[in-house]
């Protein structure tokens, strides 16, 4: 029998045929370009980390373009130390999320990261578009109820800024699946770079603030080491940074408040006064305005450092001479009013008649300036009834309201007699208005606390002083104080109730209908005074009423450009978009016109000299007008204007008043001056200052 040949091996196993096409094999699915791309992506995690820095660039960039007032503001130092310090958070972040093995983690993580740049930016902007400033931890629970009032008409003025700002959280929610699912790097020694980048970065951009402007309260080095200018700060530094020192500063309680500087900067006075004994040869009436304080022994006693220190700067000022106003008004009644965003644009013979006649009859301020102070509108109340200047990033009305307050008016004229009243027409408590009015002594009246003015946006300075005069014409001798409402923005014909109430009157006017807006709400004021000059004849006290009024700020609710229709030219920016004007007023008093420059801290001094009150010159921010005092205008950004010069603190230009050269050591000492007014302005409040003075 033959043998059997070997069996064969099996053939070797093909794959099954396509059943759709069957002589044809199945083929490796070809990737798309996007499957492709985002591939890539996951492998190359770096674009996490450009796309973490861009969510917060992105913002910034937004956030400037809808609030910078100029080019020249947008094109600042914050436009390269903002994407800086961008990058800090950007590495920080780009390290968790590379750090932590859950796909799903990275993701919530880099999504939370832009939410809150997002939201942070958006509600900066809102806020800006309503108070012309942005916010604080501090300041933001204070706004509100002023903030959700508008915020429809803010939203839909900055929708376009929002949007932008939106982009980079947008694109994450759309794309960021798939774009940053990745796998952990689990070696730590992989992070060590970034790390050290990280701190590199931050450590490098502290280090370059002196070369973006100096070392000046306001240069980007004063706002990351010193001061608390909320818009200074999101300007030249960025929101995020901006942010993060407001709440390192808010959780430590540290201040911001920087240091006083007394060699050889004291401010000069125009004409040298005695701040000691007068001599024989001085008549007794024109001798110093100055109390009898023992600075020496103060400061030996004190065992505060911050305390001591404004000792020493009071004590090393030179007190201002009475003059032949000095007790002008002794005895007269007194009426304060501080005009939401009153303008003199707004006066004329035949719009406004009884303010024109009352400009051309009185102390008329025509070089006077309200300066923005940065936090709300009663930074214009404070400083004008209290004589110091706001601290920046604080309410500082509402912080004083437990202070003792012995400097002010009220305060003064209770002592002496007077019976004293405040009026607001909008809701009580608003800001804690409250609350500082009482502690300056007033009784106090709004709506919904004795003031029964008709519900409205804004109400009517008209019914407020309908309802509150009869209080106190026949309780003489008096001082009563009014925070008006009805010029309060936005102006529009349809959504001010003032302005449409008087909108006939100004129809025919030559303006865009923003400007008619406004000049139709301020004749809501125009009525008041009229009505109220009418309450005190009445009652006979007319000829014995001294009225003063000024603003709590320039008009804010109008552009440059609109207020350069009223103008005649746009106002330049630093300066004379804060000039408002001033009148102190009394029946039968002869006309002056106060050219000098002058602001809201000046006249608690000068009213203080013109009704004859001891006072201590030394111990204000600002000056009696009429006194030997050199004229100072201090600004927010730290801008000053003096007699001789101004001097521009963002752009470091001086311009001199005189046509003679102004030279560096006057510069320099005005600077060191403006910047211990506002220190010692912020240790007055912070540490409760004239009870430690006065006891």
């Amino acid at each position: 029998m033959a043998d059997r040949p070997e069996s064969s091996p099996p053939p070797a196993q093909t794959p099954p045929l396509s059943p759709d096409r069957p002589h044809v094999r199945p083929r490796k699915r070809r990737e798309t370009p996007s499957q492709k791309f985002f591939r890539q992506m996951r492998r190359n995690r770096f674009w996490l980390l450009l796309y973490l820095w861009a969510a917060a660039v992105v913002p910034e960039l937004a956030l400037r373009c809808a609030c910078c007032k100029s080019w020249g503001a947008f094109w600042g130092p914050g436009l390269v130390l903002a994407p800086l310090f961008a990058l800090v958070p950007a590495l920080a972040f780009f390290i968790l999320c590379t750090a932590i093995p859950s796909p799903k983690a990275n993701f919530r993580i880099s999504v939370g990261y832009s939410a809150f740049v997002f939201l942070l930016s958006a509600s900066q902007l809102l806020y800006h578009r309503v108070f012309g400033t942005f916010y604080t931890i501090r300041s933001i629970a204070n706004g509100l109820p002023e903030l959700s009032s508008t915020a429809v008409r803010a939203l839909l003025g900055g929708l376009p800024a929002i949007l932008l700002m939106a982009v980079p959280l947008g694109l994450l929610l759309v794309f960021g699946k798939r774009a940053f699912s990745f796998k952990p790097v689990r070696s730590w020694k992989s992070h060590i770079p970034m790390a050290v980048s990280c701190v590199l970065v931050q450590l490098l951009t502290v280090l370059s603030l002196p070369l973006f402007g100096g070392t000046g309260d306001v240069s980007a080095y004063g706002l990351y080491h010193r001061s608390a200018d909320s818009s200074a700060s999101v300007n030249k530094l960025g929101v995020l940074t901006a942010f993060r020192l407001d709440l390192q500063r808010t959780l430590t309680g540290g201040s911001a408040s920087g240091t006083i500087v007394l060699e050889e900067t004291t401010l000069p006075e125009a004409t040298a006064a005695p701040s000691g004994p007068v001599e024989a040869t001085t008549p007794a009436e024109y001798g110093p305005n100055i109390l009898d304080i023992h600075f020496d022994a103060l400061i030996e006693q004190e065992d505060n450092a911050a305390i001591a220190e404004v000792h020493q700067y009071f004590a090393s000022r030179t007190a201002s001479m009475k003059n032949d106003k000095t007790g002008l008004f002794q005895g007269c009644n007194l009426i304060l009013i501080t005009a939401e965003s009153f303008s003199d644009l707004a006066v004329s013979q035949e719009l406004t008649p009884t303010l024109y006649k009352m400009t051309q009859e009185g102390y008329y301020f025509t070089n006077y300036y309200t300066p923005d102070r940065g936090v709300s509108a009663s930074d214009g109340e404070y400083a004008f009834l209290t004589g110091t200047i706001p601290e920046d990033g604080e309410w500082s009305f509402q912080a004083s309201a437990g202070n003792f307050m012995p400097l002010t008016m009220a305060q003064r004229l209770i002592k002496l007699g007077y019976s004293a009243y405040a009026y607001y027409g909008h809701s009580y408590d608003l800001y804690g208005r409250d609350k500082y009015l009482e502690n300056l002594g007033y009784e106090y009246k709004a709506y919904g606390h004795g003031l029964d003015v008709t519900y409205q946006w804004p109400e009517s300075d008209v019914e407020v002083i309908d309802l509150s005069s009869d209080d106190y014409v026949f309780d003489t001798p008096f001082t009563a104080y009014y925070m008006t409402v009805s010029g309060h923005r936005e102006y529009t014909f349809s959504a001010n109730a003032m302005s449409v109430k008087n909108q006939a009157a100004v129809a025919d006017l030559p303006y865009s209908e923003t400007v008619r807006a406004y000049l139709a709400c301020q004749l809501e004021l125009e009525k008041a005074v009229t009505l109220l000059l009418e309450r005190l004849e009445a009652a006979g006290v007319l000829e014995n009423t001294v009225i003063v009024l000024t603003s709590n700020h320039y008009p804010n609710g109008l552009t440059a450009e609109q207020l350069g229709e009223l103008l005649g030219h746009t106002p330049e920016s630093n300066f004379e978009v804060y000039k408002t004007g001033c009148v102190i007023w009394k029946y039968g008093m002869e006309g002056e016109i106060v050219d000098t420059p002058a602001s809201h801290l000046d006249l608690l001094p000068t009213l203080s000299n013109l009704f004859g009150l001891e006072f201590d010159s030394r111990l204000y921010m600002g000056r009696d007008v009429f006194s030997n005092g050199q004229p100072f205008v201090c600004f927010r950004n730290r801008s000053w204007i003096t007699d001789k010069a101004m001097y521009n603190a963002e752009t470091g230009e001086v311009t001199s008043l005189t046509g003679e050269p102004v030279d560096d050591a006057y510069i320099q000492a005005m600077c060191t001056e403006v910047s211990n007014r506002f220190t010692v302005s912020a240790r007055i409040l912070e540490y409760d200052y004239w009870r430690v003075l006065f006891g």
